[in-house]
């Protein structure tokens, strides 16, 4: 049986006392929950804190974004090898918002994932379709396409170190949410896809679904057969939420 995983994504959000409060409060709540896993995806200059915050608990904690490069001459990038001192579990990889407002390609995206997997950080491999790409009927080309380039590089055995999180582009920060029926036909779509190449990987795979995600809606959209749990943003800022969604990932 998959065991569903909540990952918080606080994207550009956090000061040293609201995080600490924030932190604090979750790992204490989450003392009583079993049958899942919970990480939060933290700031890059907040991952010393989520490191001696979290340290022997339950909350896993990682980083949003790394570069492809390992070292060099490139001006305000962060390795995977840096990231992996911090203790990161986690690293988001291909986030709709690194491609849409940071110019990331599906081939960029696909060595930044090789480089998370050669550290031995588990990526969260975003994939989704922006609404004009869905209305046009798109949608299962454009994951298709997403996932294949990130294939020719790790291989499936690679995918089977990775989560996945389906985001609809059109559902992030916008308070629209693809139903439960939606979100699953492309969650049993992409393990459909990634069966055809390895039925054994494809069914243990952990698929997240992240596009406005919040305790009013977790449990219909995490009682479905294929989703596992989900990539969580402005919920994760605050506790009562983050904490209800978490609940509801509860085997």
């Amino acid at each position: 049986m998959r065991l569903k995983l909540v990952a918080g994504n606080w994207k550009m959000h956090g000061s040293l006392a609201g995080n600490q409060a924030l932190l604090t409060a979750l790992v204490s709540q989450l003392e009583e929950l079993n049958g899942m896993r919970c990480a939060v995806c933290v700031p890059f200059p907040y991952l010393a804190q989520a490191q001696a915050s979290l340290t022997g608990t339950k909350l896993a904690w990682g980083a949003q974004n790394l570069s492809q490069y390992d070292k060099g001459a490139f001006t305000g990038e962060v390795s995977a090898s840096m990231l992996l001192e911090f203790g990161c579990s986690y690293v988001i990889v291909g986030h709709s918002e690194r491609r849409a407002l940071f110019g990331e390609t599906d081939a960029v995206v696909a060595v930044k994932f090789a480089a998370a997997l050669a550290a031995g950080i588990t990526p969260i491999l975003c994939v989704g379709e922006t609404l004009e790409e869905r209305d046009a009927g798109r949608a299962e080309s454009v994951i298709a396409r997403q996932l294949d380039a990130v294939i020719a590089g790790s291989g499936m055995v690679g995918l089977a170190k990775s989560v996945i999180a389906y985001e609809p582009v059109w559902a992030i920060g916008t308070g629209k949410t693809a139903s439960p029926e939606q979100a699953q036909a492309v969650h049993a779509f992409i393990r459909r896809k990634l069966a055809t190449l390895d039925a054994d990987i494809a069914a243990a795979l952990i698929i997240q679904y992240g596009g406005s995600v919040k305790a009013a809606n977790a449990a219909e959209l995490f009682s479905q057969p294929d989703i596992d749990g989900g990539l969580i943003g402005g919920a994760s800022l605050q506790v009562d939420e983050f904490m209800a969604i978490c609940q509801a990932a509860q085997g």
